[in-house]
């Protein structure tokens, strides 16, 4: 009987301690990592590349996007990419911070359009499901000539 049951005991042993709270944290961690590498992946290829299909790669089955001035969808993506390549083809964006919690990736970004301005502050969210980007907002500040005080918005 012990033979039978020792397996039985192990298996339910080995399922406790996969469903720990330790073992579910590390499993959040390791997606919340993985989110932030595809909200990173997604805004480089997209914003400095220009690569709407690469970018569309970590997109899930729709994308919502809550900039009034963006239409949703891959569609939606594709034309503001081509809006930069003609409009601004030599635009950057460099990441200067990444945040995530959970299914959300924020980035605070400076954004310069046109090379030798100031650019823009953005704080890009993002929302994930199972690993791909399904929604969008963003806030955008331009960086003023004169600031009020010596502190850089980065």
């Amino acid at each position: 009987m012990n033979v039978i049951l020792r397996p039985r005991i192990v298996a339910a042993a080995l399922l406790l301690a996969l469903t720990s709270p330790a073992a579910m944290a590390a499993t959040s961690e390791a997606q919340q990592e993985a989110n932030r590498k595809a909200v990173l992946a997604f805004y480089d290829k997209g914003l400095n590349l220009k690569d709407a299909d690469a970018a569309l790669a970590y997109v899930g089955n729709r994308y919502v996007q809550h900039n009034p001035g963006a239409a949703d969808g891959p569609e939606g993506f594709r034309k503001f990419i081509g809006f930069l390549r003609e409009k601004f083809p030599n635009s950057h964006s460099e990441i200067k911070r990444s945040f995530v919690d959970g299914d959300y990736v924020i980035l605070h970004v400076h954004a310069v359009r046109e090379p030798g301005t100031r650019g823009n502050a953005i704080v890009d969210i993002f929302k994930l499901e199972d690993g791909k980007i399904v929604e969008h907002w963003d806030v955008v500040q331009p960086i003023p000539e004169n600031p009020a005080n010596n502190n850089t918005m980065f």
